[in-house]
Parts: C-alpha cells; structure tokens; sequence
C-alpha cells in the first residue's frame, strides 16, 4: 500500500476525468476452487479498486460519487465465527480510514446510492460473481454488461495508469528482482532427464517465497513453439531447447520475463543461428523504442529485421518491406512485440485492448493473421512500462497449412521450413521502461540472455 495522499489524489484526479455521476469499482471476492470453503488462495484483488482504494480484503466496493463530492468504501464487516478461521481483520471503516476513505456503509446500502436512474460509471466485469452483483444493482444482464460499461471510465482508468508513477516503477523494479532469482533458478536446473514439471515447480516456488506469487501461470516448455505450453511431466531431452516464460507479482506489480536455454547447456550451430536473430530484435527494439514513437512501427521495424536475417539463412527471400507488408514474418512471430505491463501482467487488457494498446490515432488492424495478436501500437509516453519479446517459432501445423494453401509462398522456404519442423521455439523477454530520452530495461540485474553468457552461467553453475 502507498501512502494515504497517493489514493486521495487519484481518486480526485479520476472525478475531473469522469465528470459526473457515480463512480462504482467493485472490489474482488474469494474463488471457491471446489467447495464455498476452499477457496482459491490468496485472493486476488481486482487491479482498478487497488488502485483507487488501496485495500486486499475481499467483499468491498468502492463508491466515488461525483455529483455529491462523496467517497463510500460498501462492506460487512467480518463475525467473531470468521475470526476463529482467518484471525482478526479490522473493520471496514479502519480499513477506509486508510486510504482517507471517510463515509462506510453494509453491502446491502449499496442499492441508495446504485441504481438505474442516476449514471453509473463502472468496468468492465470479468467474475461471474461481480456480473451478478451488477444485474441485482442495476438491472443489465450479464451478456450486455461489457457494452453498458462506462467508455469515460475506462479510458480515464487507462490514462492514469498507463503511466506509472516513480513508486509504481519501484515496486516493479522490485518484482523484476524476484524475476531474475526465478529465471536463474530455471537456468541452474535445466539437464537432460529433469522434468519440466519440475523445473517450474521450482520457480513457482521462488515466486511464492519471495513474492506474492506468480503474475500468470508459468510457461516452461520443450515445444516453445507453443506460445502458452503448460510444463508436462515430460523429461528434458539432450539437444532440445527449453523456454521459460515466467513472472512474479510484488506489492501488486508484476514482472514478466522469457528466457530459451539450450538442455544441455551449450547451443548447437543451428540453435544459435536462429537465436542469434531473436536476440538482435530484442536488443534493437531497446535502441528505437522512445517517447513519440508508435510501438507498432517499433514492431514491425524488429519484423524487417527479422526477415533480413531470415532470407540470410535461405528461410525467407523476395522484398523484405512487401514480405512484412503481406504478413510473411508471422509464419515465425505470429504475436505483437510486447504488451502494457503494470499491476497485471497484460496490464488493464480486461478493459478493452483497443483503449490500452491503441490510440485514435494508430488503430489495430484485426485481418492479417500476425498482427492481429498486436495488443501493443499507441504512440509510447514517458513512465509507459512495457515488454520487449521477440520470438522465433517453427509450428509444424502453420508450416504444413501455408504450404498448401500457397500462403506467402514468394517469400517463404517451405523447403527448407521442412527441415526446422523439429526446432521448437524461441523467445527472449524484459520489461523496459520508456524514459525521457529512450528507454531501459527495468530490475537491476540481467538474466543471462546473451548466448555465451547463458552457456557459461549454466556451465559455471551445474559444476
């Protein structure tokens, strides 16, 4: 939590933005995993009410009333029967009294000052439980709940939390230290015979022990060409390469950072040559990415790249800027460069990538496949924290389908795609922070990324 002022002005700040009428956040409540009492834990309380309202526990609602110049923070206060389970939580005028916070009020009183004749300002809803609490206050349907919910709202949220604050930028820096002991974790116990299971059992655990978890469920896989592949039970294989994608969420901000290891822990020629193209579109992302510049032209600048150094390996050839126009490079990047990190992962995605992730100047381009995974394209400003996360993947399905279909034949080599069937994939990630003048990665310590500092970190530590 940061201090009482901080809440104060943002919540002051939000009603200029918003203009009039209520302003609703409501706040998150346990998930049972399989019964009332076994609940998902800890509770994940929802970004936006963090944010205005500073407070974890759950069964809140917070209520900024701009017409009236009035903040409620809405709950019951918990029973000596929820103390003898969970221990003493203080009483919900304590907890407003916080984060200055004056006026509480019992859940049930939320129906005064919520219904359907005055404007309600609230987000889009993503808990089945919330979409609920939303019909019984004001009548709309779960199904119409995401086009009913306020557009001011959301993009007053987005305009100020797109920009991190230096405390915010902190308490990122902070997670991206936890960042680097998980993914150096990874790299110390990759070896031929470990499971992949394993491997990320491990870093999950460094997450929860040193931080508040995870921000999303690790990926760790031998078949990076999947880019969300779960670990499996599978056991490493000599001469295979494995992806890591893995963050951390600290004082409710996240880190996010991908790092590919040979299994063996030394690159064969052909590895090194495709991880050689990957890690110069990371590193060249780095030097063009500033405040001013549109991210998607910081995009597919990598894409050109990446297609040059391709058709240098006989992968791609013809015209680089008409195979990037066409969308040839997707058949090895079929994602966006990057997303807005900040308190979640993909950082206020729930509210509508078009509003996080675009601008009325640059908008998304949703027909070409590729580019229509760009979730980041908007004009960069100064405190934007965002990732930087080339990749490089050969699926086999997307190969055998393009093939056939004649897809960009003038500027692919399905021949030789053939022969990279195999390969898997690879993806290098860091979270930078755009900065006056340029911009730079974000933690102070660098997980190994360059090929000889990733063969010698693994050679010097699997003595």
């Amino acid at each position: 939590m940061f201090s009482i002022d901080t809440y104060i002005r943002r919540r002051q700040e939000l009603k200029k933005l918003v203009g009039k009428g209520v302003i609703v956040l409501f706040g998150n409540n346990d998930s049972p995993a399989n019964y009332p009492a076994n609940a998902y834990a800890p509770m994940r309380q929802d970004s936006s009410f963090l944010y205005y309202f500073g407070q974890h526990r759950d069964g809140l609602v917070g209520v900024i009333d701009i017409d009236n110049d009035q903040e409620m923070i809405f709950g019951d206060d918990i029973d000596v029967e929820d103390i003898v389970w969970m221990g003493f939580t203080p009483s919900v005028a304590d907890l407003a009294a916080e984060v200055g916070v004056k006026k509480t009020a019992p859940m049930k009183e939320l129906a005064k000052i919520c219904n359907p004749q005055r404007e309600v300002h609230f987000l889009p809803p993503y808990r089945f439980d919330t979409k609920i609490q939303i019909m019984d206050l004001l009548g709309i349907h779960p199904s119409k709940q995401k086009e009913a919910a306020s557009l001011k709202l959301i993009k007053a949220v987005v305009k100020m939390r797109a920009t991190k604050e230096p405390q915010e930028i902190e308490a990122i820096e902070r997670a991206c230290e936890v960042g680097y002991a998980m993914h150096t974790t990874a790299q110390l116990l990759i070896r031929p015979g470990v499971t992949e299971r394993f491997v990320a059992g491990q870093v999950d655990g460094i997450a929860r022990s040193l931080a508040q978890g995870n921000s999303f469920a690790t990926i760790f896989s031998q078949h990076g060409e999947i880019m969300h592949g779960n670990p499996s039970g599978n056991k490493l294989e000599a001469g295979r390469l494995a992806l890591c994608d893995a963050g951390c969420e600290l004082d409710d901000y996240c880190s996010d950072h991908t790092r590919t290891m040979p299994v063996t822990g030394k690159f064969s020629q052909r590895q090194l040559e495709i991880y050689s193209i990957v890690e110069a579109c990371h590193d060249y992302a780095i030097e063009v990415a500033k405040p001013g510049v549109k991210y998607k032209d910081v995009h597919f600048a990598v894409c050109r790249l990446m297609t040059e150094r391709l058709k240098e390996l006989g992968l791609m050839k013809g015209d680089t800027d008409e195979a990037v126009a066409a969308g040839a490079h997707a058949m090895f990047l079929p994602h966006g460069l990057g997303h807005m990190m900040g308190m979640d992962v993909h950082d206020m995605e729930g509210l509508g990538q078009i509003y996080v992730g675009f601008d009325e100047e640059t908008r998304p381009n949703l027909e070409q496949f590729g580019t229509n995974c760009l979730r980041m394209g908007r004009k960069l400003e100064e405190g934007f924290v965002i990732t930087d996360e080339p990749g490089i993947y050969f699926i086999p399905q997307l190969i055998d389908e393009w093939k056939a279909s004649g897809h960009c034949k003038e500027f692919l080599n399905f021949e030789k795609l053939e022969t990279y069937k195999d390969f898997g994939g690879i993806r290098i990630e860091d979270d930078i922070l755009i900065t006056k003048d340029g911009c730079r990665f974000l933690g102070t310590k660098r997980i190994p990324y360059h090929p000889k500092d990733v063969e010698e970190f693994m050679a010097t530590n699997n003595q």
